[in-house]
C-alpha cells in the first residue's frame, strides 16, 4: 500500500470513500460498516488522533500492550481481535467490550465463566476458518451451527455474528470466495437455528473493499488508516 496518503485525515477520507463505493455495490449505506482501527504497536497519541476523528471501535491483539494502552487512552469500544489463550481470558474480560475471535467452544465457556465472575456481559463473534487453513484458528463451517447455539445460551455472552480471516493472496479479488463463504455460512446457521446473527467481521487493509461488497459489517484496518507499522513499540509491555 505504497500509495497511501501521508496524513491520518487523508487516509481516513480515502477509506470512507472506498467503503461507501463498496457498500453501494451491495445495496447498503456505508453507515452499516464499522471501522475497527487496529491499534497494535501504535502510540497513545496516534490512537487519540483516530478517536478525535470519530473512530470509536479500536482493536488490540496483545494483552500486555492492551493493559498499558487502554487505561491511558480511555474511552472507546475495545475489540479483542486475536487468538486468546485461556490464561489471559481474565485480563481480556476486564479490558474489552467485544471479543471478535472466539475460536472454540472451550474458549467461549471460559469467557462466560470469567464474565460472570466480573458481573459483565461481553459481545462475541465466532471465528470461522472458512478457507480451512491449518495454520489459522477457528471453527470449521460444519461445526459452527452447534457451537453457535451453545454460545447463544450462555448467560454472560451475547453472540452477535461471525468473523473470518482470508488467506494472504496477491490480489484482493482472490479473497472473495472466503468472504462470500462466511456470509453463506451465517445465512445457513440463521436458517437452521433461528438465531439472529447480523455481524460479519471480515476484511483488512488489503482486501476490505471486497469484504464490504460481500456483506461485511465490520472491517479491521491498521495500515490503511495509520500507514506502515511503527518500527518501535510506543509503550513497554507490562512485565508478567
Amino acid at each position: 500500500m505504497s500509495d497511501l496518503p501521508e496524513t491520518f485525515p487523508e487516509r481516513l477520507a480515502v477509506v470512507r470513500e472506498r467503503v461507501a463505493e463498496a457498500a453501494a455495490k451491495s445495496g447498503r449505506p456505508p453507515q452499516q460498516v464499522r471501522l475497527v482501527a487496529v491499534t497494535k504497536t501504535r502510540s497513545v497519541e496516534t490512537v487519540r488522533e483516530a478517536m478525535a476523528a470519530g473512530l470509536v471501535d479500536l482493536g488490540e491483539n496483545k494483552i500486555q500492550e492492551a493493559r498499558v494502552k487502554i487505561p491511558e487512552v480511555g474511552a472507546g469500544r475495545w475489540h479483542w481481535i486475536g487468538h486468546l489463550q485461556s490464561n489471559k481470558v481474565k485480563f481480556a474480560v476486564e479490558l474489552f467490550e467485544e471479543i471478535d475471535a472466539v475460536d472454540s467452544l472451550r474458549l467461549a465457556e471460559e469467557l462466560n465463566r470469567r464474565a460472570e465472575e466480573a458481573a459483565k456481559h461481553l459481545s462475541v463473534l465466532l471465528q470461522v476458518n472458512v478457507a480451512g487453513e491449518s495454520q489459522k484458528f477457528g471453527l470449521a463451517p460444519a461445526e459452527v451451527s452447534d457451537v453457535a447455539e451453545q454460545v447463544n445460551a450462555m448467560s454472560h455472552l451475547e453472540l452477535c455474528g461471525f468473523m473470518t480471516m482470508a488467506p494472504l493472496v496477491p490480489q484482493a479479488e482472490l479473497a472473495r470466495p472466503t468472504f462470500a463463504g462466511l456470509r453463506e455460512c451465517r445465512d445457513q446457521v440463521e436458517q437452521k437455528t433461528g438465531l439472529k446473527l447480523p455481524e460479519l467481521s471480515m476484511g483488512m487493509s488489503g482486501d476490505y473493499e471486497v469484504a464490504v461488497e460481500e456483506g461485511a459489517t465490520s472491517i479491521r484496518l491498521g495500515t490503511a488508516l495509520f500507514g506502515p507499522r511503527e518500527k518501535k513499540k510506543p509503550i513497554a509491555p507490562e512485565a508478567w
